[in-house]
């Protein structure tokens, strides 16, 4: 490893943050920047990309000026982002067209619907490694597309860009000199081939979206151009890009079939290293890119819940019940259990393994003695539940009994929740003392891509706390059943029957 710093840009989906790391993985400084979230419609979640980027520069900006850490010392700028967010925006003015479409956002269900009528599905699993689900981007193109004024024949005139929120950095960092993304956010959009490592022509043209759109797909590690000058004080190259979940697996060290780790943020989400071979789920799980590293594709399994740490900002924002995040952990002790309260946080549907679009939240097992602490409690212990939901979809996939969780992101601070999840998934439980694993994956693919690491370096344990469970399996297993029964309420009608069998 030679000297200098990473500048790791996270850009997630209700804050941009910018991390420095030095050439030993310490961190040097931090930024983090909240913006705005819309939500126009039920179901409807969207982003204002201009303020994405402003609120990002801002950060990048700050944390160099308050580390004292001149540009000049940046070797490389590494990029993870939320993933299927959709901008799609003018490239001649920089300007997008219409709102971001973030990932949670529903609003393209029945066309999702009417493509599975259509007997689509199958040909997009096999190809894309995913669902025809409202989650991803390809559906939420061609709604912009077939929504907004003139978007059309613009994408059509080759006047218009697709970009997941790394693309459209990226064009923004480099003066819109670079269009491009990498194999692990292109693998997120139903219109990428795992297979060919290449956009799929056929599965465009189902979703009628012009490919002159589509930004040219490169290695993980790899050469993305350079900044603009005036965003830093002088140009410095972009050097590694992924997608928040993979960047997070890369940055656990997880390098080898068969390891697994699981991020709680906004979302929560489960991926286990496959190996060089992309391997179809049978349980509700995606198959996608891990990474790409000189030319080859690393894939992995995944599992998606839409919504985690949401769920806790509801019940600041919404509810009004907590303070701050951080107010969980001590009201969720004062009471010695939930009273039999379960909340199935599907404000956006339900993901993996169910897949129910239609599904919406409900708090169930409400009495006269039900509390504030006991809601807090049930949100917290719903994202162990979830989390469960995959690890037994996931193991069933890959034919074998995991032993041993890697944790990672805001919600995996909190103690209570780290040793309820030991304990409901009755396996080990382990959290590094760097919890940044997110922005350190990124910073490790810039990092490779500048000569300051090698792959080689990643392979080592690093340090970790572990959570062991402490309750009984049968306990265990009783208040896993109630969870189950509360997911079941919360099935759309139409989906009850499908989703049961999961």
């Amino acid at each position: 490893m030679s000297a200098g710093y990473i500048l790791a840009i996270d850009q997630g989906t209700t804050s941009s943050r910018a991390i420095l790391f030095d050439s030993d993985e310490n961190i040097a400084g931090i930024a983090q920047k909240e913006f705005t979230q819309h939500f126009p419609e039920p179901g409807w979640v969207q982003h204002d990309a201009l303020e994405i980027w402003e609120s990002q520069l801002a950060v990048a900006r700050e944390v160099l000026k308050h580390s004292g850490i001149p540009a000049a010392q940046v070797r490389s700028i590494g990029i993870t982002n939320q993933r299927e967010t959709t901008v799609v925006w003018d490239r001649y003015t920089g300007k997008p067209v219409a709102p971001a479409i973030v990932w949670q956002d529903r609003r393209t269900a029945l066309f999702c619907h009417k493509l599975r009528e259509e007997g689509h599905e199958p040909l997009f699993r096999e190809r894309t490694g995913l669902i025809l689900d409202a989650y991803f981007s390809g559906t939420k193109i061609r709604w912009i597309l077939d929504n907004t004024p003139g978007a059309r024949a613009a994408a059509e005139a080759g006047d218009l860009l697709f970009g997941t929120v790394d693309a459209w950095l990226i064009w923004k960092l480099t003066g819109g000199n670079v269009h491009a993304t990498d194999a692990s956010n292109a693998s997120r959009t139903l219109l990428f081939n795992v297979h060919t490592l290449s956009w799929d022509e056929e599965l465009c043209r189902i979703l009628d979206i012009p490919m002159q759109m589509l930004p040219e797909v490169k290695d993980s590690a790899g050469d993305f151009g350079h900044t603009e000058e005036e965003w830093l004080g002088l140009s410095v190259p972009i050097g590694g890009v992924a997608g928040d979940q993979q960047a997070a697996l890369f940055g656990q060290g997880c390098m080898e079939p068969g390891m697994a780790k699981n991020t709680y943020g906004t979302g929560c989400f489960m991926l286990m290293n496959t190996g060089e071979k992309p391997v179809p789920s049978t349980h509700g799980l995606l198959t996608t890119v891990a990474w790409k590293l000189n030319g080859k594709a690393a894939y992995a399994l995944e599992g998606s819940v839409f919504i985690a740490g949401a769920a806790i900002q509801w019940l600041r924002d919404g509810l009004g019940i907590i303070r701050s995040a951080e107010d969980t952990e001590s009201l969720a002790r004062s009471v010695k259990d939930t009273a039999g309260v379960y909340f199935v946080p599907a404000f956006a549907g339900l993901g993996a393994p169910y897949w129910d679009m239609e599904a919406r939240g409900l708090i169930s097992g409400l009495t006269r003695g039900t509390t504030a602490a006991h809601i807090v409690r049930a949100a917290l212990e719903s994202l162990a539940y979830q989390t469960c939901d995959i690890l037994r979809a996931m193991e069933k996939d890959a034919g074998m009994d995991m032993n041993t969780l890697k944790v990672d992101g805001g919600a995996a601070r909190n103690d209570f929740l780290m040793q309820f999840q030991a304990d409901v998934l009755q396996v080990l439980v382990s959290r590094p003392h760097n919890t940044e694993t997110t922005a350190l994956g990124a910073a490790r693919l810039a990092g490779i891509s500048a000569g300051m690491f090698r792959m080689e370096d990643f392979m080592k344990e690093g340090n970790f706390r572990s959570f062991r469970p402490v309750m009984s399996a049968g306990e265990a297993g009783a208040k896993y059943a109630g969870w189950q029964q509360a997911v079941r309420r919360s099935f759309h009608e139409s989906s009850t029957d499908q989703a049961a069998d999961q």
